[in-house]
């Protein structure tokens, strides 16, 4: 700017400066916390999904286990009688000594019956059908 600039431009500069810092403030802290909400959405996970409950261990979140076998995480909130609000990455270890300190295992073996539950039923094996010969 040169040394003739009106002082009212100025402040009209600066005034629209500062206007554009925190448009952009604001909506990237938008973006921010809608990326971390999208965070939580994946896909589910590729192959077959996994129906063996033996293979949930304590190190588990719930929202793994909800996406490895397929059981929507409002299930198993609901079974276990808390609010997913806070609980959403907690393993199963820590929820059971926050929530059942005197109950070893409790969470564990709640989760496993509940996915178990939640599972459509084994298909019947169907015999094998013959081949007619050409």
């Amino acid at each position: 700017m040169s040394a003739n600039t009106n002082p009212k431009q100025k402040w009209l500069v600066v005034a629209l400066i500062l206007l554009g810092v925190l448009f952009t403030a604001f909506f990237g802290m938008r973006a921010v916390r809608a990326f971390k909400k999208f965070d939580g959405h994946r896909p589910p996970p590729r192959g077959e999904v996994q129906t063996d409950v033996e293979l949930i261990r304590e190190w588990m979140t719930i929202s793994f286990i909800s996406r490895t076998y397929q059981v929507p995480e409002k299930f198993i909130f609901d079974a276990l009688d808390i609010s997913p609000i806070k609980n959403h990455e907690k393993s199963l270890e820590d929820i059971n000594k926050d929530y059942f300190p005197d109950q070893d295992g409790y969470v564990l073996d709640l989760v496993k019956a509940t996915v178990l539950a939640h599972q459509p039923p084994p298909l019947p094996d169907s015999p094998p059908t013959a081949v007619p010969a050409p």
